[in-house]
């Protein structure tokens, strides 16, 4: 019987900061079960060779310049076949629960042994979610992640400070569809208005208390 020889896993990363890029890659280079198809130091970059190369794997820090890496995971899964995502950042806090309500497939804190980067990326290739304990109870119960794309890119925009007429320009919809869209907006966040989506928006991103009273 032939040994079959188990491909490769395409693996990219990302990281702001060049000197832990350049460790991750070493140690990527050195695990025959990982293939290194490029790296990045800015979201955008990363992006950009996604959707020209295919990548089964990518790791990716939180704080990733420009966009971040919650916007660039939200980006890339509207991508046909986008690749699965490790978030490699501050084991510390909500991060972990975070990448997970917006799409990432696995977390690892920057604390954890080589291993265990390299270990969850395999396991992620194979169809795995990999992440830290977190609470699905408060995943299912916060707000935001009950928000469709549309509503989430929505309140982004809203927090901007734009006009119904501005949100159906920006959007592509129109002005009726920004108002329905809205009010689904506030029932799913429990507010009454505008001024307090922003408000409950600004305060999640921040991490402080709900504004919602």
């Amino acid at each position: 019987m032939l040994n079959e020889t188990i491909p490769p896993i395409d693996v990219m990363l990302a990281d702001g900061n060049t000197l832990v890029l350049s460790a991750m890659s070493e140690i990527f280079e050195d695990d025959p079960r990982f293939s290194l198809v490029a790296t990045s130091a800015t979201a955008e970059g990363f992006l950009g060779t996604a959707m020209r190369i295919p990548i089964q794997v990518g790791v990716i820090d939180w704080q990733l310049p420009a966009l971040g890496g919650a916007r660039l995971i939200e980006v890339l899964r509207e991508q046909p076949k986008p690749p699965r995502l490790v978030v490699y950042g501050d084991g510390t806090g909500d991060l972990p629960r975070q990448a997970m309500s917006v799409g990432a497939a696995g977390f690892v804190s920057r604390s954890s042994p080589t291993k265990t980067l390299l270990d969850t990326c395999a396991e992620v290739a194979a169809g795995k979610m990999v992440f830290p304990f977190v609470d699905v109870r408060e995943l299912k119960n916060d707000p935001l992640h009950s928000l469709s794309r549309k509503e989430r890119q929505m309140l982004e925009e809203l927090s901007k400070g734009l006009t119904n007429r501005e949100l159906s320009k920006e959007l592509g919809i129109s002005t009726n569809t920004v108002k329905f869209h809205l009010s689904n907006l506030y029932e799913k966040l429990s507010v009454r208005n505008r001024a307090q989506a922003i408000a409950y928006f600004y305060s999640q991103r921040a991490g402080s208390g709900d504004p919602r009273g």
